[in-house]
């Protein structure tokens, strides 16, 4: 008698698997949508609540400001009025180049980082995330917005659907938030965000050679060839001032950025590291009338705060519809960014955001922001990482920040009149390179070479193609991916380790050795009616497999199919009519069907399919274990009666 023969009969009997108890249909379709909407029970804190206390937890909920405002300590300030004022400093000089970029007035840049701020204080669930404009936002709205209306030629409309596309955006945000659609998100991969990110990079670097090289005229298109057809067809006009200029301050950034590397400490060193450059840079045109020399600068800059734009939307045709595309693409990407720097930075001081509750609060900054002047706005990884640096506690460094630039536009302004176009694309090209995560792709290639496609079809598709074709690259292989996984779910052979009970994938385990006259297999996917025809072929075809296999080697017959079911978690009908077709044809070819592990939605289900009756009960076990036990022991027992029958015959 084998190992599994005799661990069956010291066993009191196999584990048999019950039928779940009978749910009301309602019951069911609210758990499950209450799991899909709601997995993270964001009213438990509600439960045990009364009256006026239950309404100040909702306040509290919708409006964080409320729960840690009362408990604000000036040791805390001390820490924010730091962080702030050091992200201040960050944040005038890349709101104004990341306005330019948009081919939005510079100043816009500075609104932007007044009033959304504010908002997100009292509604973002983030300590760290610093609010501002982004550079592969503002490249998009350029780039998506500039093939419908010119910003040169038409500059009122164009500034009118840059604020519709952020209303859009807002609304879609704030949308997702509330009715809980924030998995959408998620389709957004770690590689889909690296790929994309680094293309966004290379081509934001790409059309800084504008500014780097002087040129009054350049292409409106993003992608690599249409960029280097446009800087070397204007050789003629390359401007030595600027090339010089920019040259020197973009390595005076990366070298502060290198130091500010080596030795964390310093991180203010890379912070201040831009006004640094816009304040020398201003003083040296001012003293040298470079001006007049070919060096172009920002010019004049309106004094005064955000005045207000709710007049200036656009909802009329045939406008309406480029600034809804624009708004729902942004918005998404500047979602996805935002709450993954949210959720990195509070991971590293061990505390929860709430994704949905985040995506309202950058929907609501964002529908505030279009009513006030403001263009796009998110959680920059740059800026976020000097807050987090800085020694920030709470969202009030985002406050400090938008006092110092509500100063800055109130009396300060007129300073950035000489201020050279090139440092501004010296400070973007040298955020922009820290964007450009090599390292990960690297990373990439080793674990996952799928992952890697998209990562590459992005980067390519980005830097060739367009941001936006980048973006519906890496998606759709995304996509693609998870479909297939869907479609081809993995089946692997399993087999018993020696001297236990425990059974493994045979091409991960070598020692692990088959069942003479059983063949058992892991279905490691829900059988849906994507993957039902090719689960029925693959059973098909491993059977016989193995009974070639079983010929080959002289041993005995195949008599038993076991399917392990335990990462199985649901059927659907095509599911169920494939269990029964392959019973049907295992009965035609003399073999019995097992199953081991079905959860309790495969029982239900193959019940009131009566599935389960031409099964039979017996033959469904708890364990791989045991299902092989009961098996070993019927065919122990057949071969004991036919040597009985010999026997007799022979008497």
């Amino acid at each position: 008698m084998g190992n599994a023969d005799l661990a069956f009969a010291d066993m009191e009997g196999p584990h048999r698997v019950p039928l779940p108890p009978e749910r009301p249909f309602l019951d069911t379709f609210r758990a499950n949508l209450k799991e899909t909407f709601f997995p993270d029970d964001p009213f438990r804190q509600f439960k045990n609540e009364r009256g006026s206390r239950r309404v100040v937890s909702a306040l509290q909920y919708f409006l964080p400001i409320l729960e840690w405002a009362p408990k604000y300590s000036f040791g805390l300030f001390k820490s924010d009025l730091i962080a702030g004022i050091t992200i201040a400093s960050l944040a005038i000089p890349q709101g104004i180049s990341y306005a330019k970029l948009a081919n939005l007035p510079p100043v816009l840049g500075l609104y932007s980082s007044f009033v959304p701020p504010l908002v997100y204080a009292m509604m973002g669930s983030s300590k760290d995330l610093a609010v501002g404009t982004v550079a592969v936002a503002s490249l998009l709205i350029a780039s998506m917005l500039g093939k419908e209306v010119s910003a040169a030629e038409n500059p009122g409309l164009y500034l009118k659907l840059a604020f519709t596309a952020t209303f859009f955006a807002g609304v879609f945000e704030a949308a997702l938030g509330l009715l809980r659609l924030g998995f959408i998100v998620d389709f957004l991969s770690h590689a889909t965000i690296v790929g994309f990110m680094a293309g966004a990079a290379t081509v934001v670097c790409l059309q800084q050679l504008k500014g780097m090289l002087g040129l009054q005229h350049f292409t409106t298109s993003t992608d690599l060839v249409s960029v280097m057809e446009s800087v070397f067809t204007q050789t003629h006009q390359w401007r030595w001032e600027s090339v010089v200029l920019g040259s020197c301050f973009l390595f005076f950034l990366l070298l502060t950025r290198y130091l500010s590397k080596r030795n964390p400490k310093f991180f203010w060193v890379s912070a201040a590291a831009p006004l640094t450059s816009v304040v020398l840079a201003s003083l040296l045109v001012y003293l040298t009338h470079a001006e007049n020399h070919g060096v172009q600068v920002i010019g004049y800059l309106k004094k005064g705060i955000n005045p207000p734009s709710a007049t200036s939307l656009e909802f009329s045709p045939p406008y309406i519809m480029v600034a809804l595309k624009t708004g729902i693409i942004t918005g998404v990407i500047a979602l996805a960014e935002g709450i993954a720097v949210g959720r990195s930075f509070a991971m590293f001081k061990n505390y929860q955001i709430d994704g949905n509750k985040e995506m309202i609060a950058f929907g609501m900054m964002n529908i505030v922001g279009s009513l006030t002047s403001c263009y796009l706005t998110t959680g920059p990884f740059s800026r976020s990482a000097v807050n987090y640096n800085a020694g920030c506690k709470t969202a009030m460094s985002n406050v400090v920040m938008a006092i110092a630039v509500m100063i800055t536009l109130l009396f300060l302004t007129p300073l950035f009149h000489y201020t050279p176009l090139v440092v501004l694309s010296s400070i973007i090209i040298s955020a922009m390179l820290g964007l450009i995560d090599y390292e990960a792709a690297i990373h990439l290639w080793h674990v996952d070479k799928i992952d890697f496609c998209v990562c590459l079809g992005a980067y390519l598709g980005v830097v060739f193609g367009s941001v936006e074709i980048g973006l519906i690259v890496a998606v759709t292989i995304s996509i693609l991916r998870v479909l297939l996984f869907i479609a081809r779910p993995r089946t692997t052979v399993l087999g018993n380790i020696p001297n236990s009970m425990v059974y493994r994938r045979v091409d991960q385990y070598p020692i692990a050795q088959s069942i003479p006259g059983i063949f058992i297999l892991h279905i490691d996917a829900p059988i849906y009616f994507a993957n039902a025809s090719y689960l029925r072929e693959r059973i098909s075809r491993g059977i016989d497999d193995e009974e070639d296999v079983l010929k080959t080697k002289g041993r005995t017959n195949l008599q038993y199919v076991i399917l392990d079911l335990g990462a199985v978690g649901s059927i659907d009908t095509s599911g169920i009519s494939m269990l029964e077709d392959l019973k049907k044809n295992l009965d035609r070819r003399g073999l019995q069907l097992v199953l081991a592990n079905p959860g309790s939605e495969i029982m239900k289900k193959l019940d009131k399919s009566k599935v389960l009756e031409g099964i039979g009960h017996e033959w469904i076990f708890l364990t791989v274990a045991e299902a092989v036990s009961s098996c070993n022991f019927m065919l122990h027992t057949h071969k004991q009666a036919d040597s009985n029958g010999t026997h007799d015959n022979m008497v």
